[in-house]
């Protein structure tokens, strides 16, 4: 089978009810409409074997994660995710693994109404790149460094879960409920889409959750030229890093990373019809701390005693 074949079987099969792609795979470039009033955002992410994935994991998992992950890059900046391209680096032609693989691409697309529009395969280690392609009305993008001095600081669920089962990824010390839950908190990551139009409605900031909780705030204290001061209790940490983990639940929770959740700042003079929005919604958010004029990261422990926090999480390099 040669790279059009394997593009004709496993991924130009993969069906979509967008009607907004001109046309797509098979061409040199795929044209779309972008409707008026709108404007284009655009991610790209590359997962690599044995960096981001383990290589022997069920390639339909795989492909869940690297769209999911694109799929929060576009929810943290209150868009809507539309289309991707591929580009695919295989160690050699398995037809079994692209299988798998494509049935994955396939389901978490269509979970989105996304549509693959085209990309590249070729021969190399194992990694996947996917650019994202959403939408968002006119001049409605949440950025990184919108933060205001008071803004209060929100974590749209519970953390930590996914860099255990990192840390932990051969320990046999888990029940077999525990590992399939956590597992599935590392492999299917769930992007925060449902919060699209609280966030465009009333976040001044917002980022997604990859590298872990400091270090990410820490980008949109930056951007935004403020600080920001966390309050140990108030961490939304997942009640399984509790049950394992409980002296380093907190490190797991503000370091660990893989969560895609969002982190986001809301005005105080906004925060009661944010609130009311979230209940009507029938959603849950999590206050843990305020923007602060002076720079850097703090955090108030349960004793009471504020203490500098690092931004700590993934390194890329």
């Amino acid at each position: 089978m040669d790279e059009f074949s394997l593009i004709d079987v496993f991924f130009k099969s993969i069906k979509t009810s967008r009607n907004d792609v001109v046309f797509g795979i098979g061409d040199d470039a795929a044209c779309l409409d972008i409707p008026p009033g709108q404007q284009l955002l655009v991610s790209t992410d590359t997962l690599v074997a044995d960096v981001h994935f383990c290589a022997d994991w069920d390639p339909y998992d795989i492909a869940c994660k690297a769209v999911m992950v694109n799929v929060s890059d576009i929810a943290a900046m209150a868009g809507t995710p539309c289309w991707i391209s591929l580009a695919l680096t295989l160690p050699s032609m398995d037809t079994c693994w692209l299988g798998q693989f494509s049935r994955g691409l396939g389901d978490s697309l269509k979970r989105f109404d996304l549509a693959l529009i085209g990309g590249d395969t070729t021969r190399g280690p194992l990694s996947i790149t996917i650019t994202i392609h959403g939408l968002v009305p006119q001049g409605k993008a949440i950025r990184r460094n919108g933060a205001q001095l008071g803004d209060k600081i929100y974590v749209s669920g519970r953390i930590g879960a996914a860099a255990l089962m990192v840390e932990k990824l051969f320990d046999k010390t888990f029940t077999s409920h525990d590992r399939i839950t956590l597992m599935d908190k590392l492999q299917h990551p769930q992007p925060r889409v449902d919060l699209r139009s609280i966030l465009e409605a009333f976040a001044t900031s917002a980022i997604d959750i990859s590298d872990g909780l400091s270090a990410d705030l820490n980008h949109i204290c930056v951007a935004s030229h403020l600080g920001a001061c966390l309050v140990e209790d108030n961490i939304p940490i997942h009640e399984l890093v509790k049950k394992y983990k409980k002296e380093k639940a907190l490190d797991f929770a503000l370091g660990g990373g893989d969560d895609y959740e969002l982190c986001f700042t809301v005005p105080v003079k906004h925060e009661k019809a944010f609130l009311m929005a979230l209940r009507q919604a029938n959603l849950n958010c999590y206050l843990i701390g305020e923007m602060q004029l002076e720079s850097g990261l703090r955090l108030v422990r349960n004793t009471g005693e504020v203490m500098p926090l690092s931004a700590s999480g993934y390194h890329h390099f």
